[in-house]
């Protein structure tokens, strides 16, 4: 079976990193992570993931125009954000799953596990190797 690919928009360095290897742990591929709107642009220009994670403002603006691009090319994303979700937010985020940071692992991966699979198949991801049992 073929990773799924995630695409990572984030522009703190460190949380980047640490969604990055959440996920590898978790047997997702990892495309990114890109730190700016530009960056992430660039990149859809020749490629698409299978799912993406955006935080909303990064050092260039919103991610919106990011949104819209994923959505043009039919790629579900999930918001991960320090900011909490509005009742008003634009139509590019409705609908979309909302993480307001910090998230656990496991709401992260169980978000992005729902995004990665067509509905009423199931996705089994592997224990976190920290966790207690």
């Amino acid at each position: 079976m073929a990773q799924t690919r995630c695409m990572i928009v984030e522009d703190q360095a460190l949380i980047g990193m640490s969604l990055e290897a959440s996920l590898e742990e978790a047997g997702f591929q990892v495309a990114g992570v890109f730190m700016s709107n530009a960056q992430a642009l660039q990149w859809l220009e020749g490629n698409a993931p299978d799912i993406a994670v955006l935080d909303i403002m990064i050092k260039d603006g919103t991610s919106l125009e990011v949104a819209r691009a994923l959505k043009s090319l039919g790629v579900p994303f999930a918001i991960y954000s320090g900011l909490p979700p509005k009742a008003d937010c634009p139509p590019e985020l409705r609908d979309v799953p909302w993480l307001e940071k910090p998230v656990s692992r496991e709401s992260l991966l169980s978000v992005l596990g729902r995004l990665a699979v067509p509905a009423g198949e199931e996705i089994t991801l592997p224990p976190d190797p920290l966790s207690k049992p």
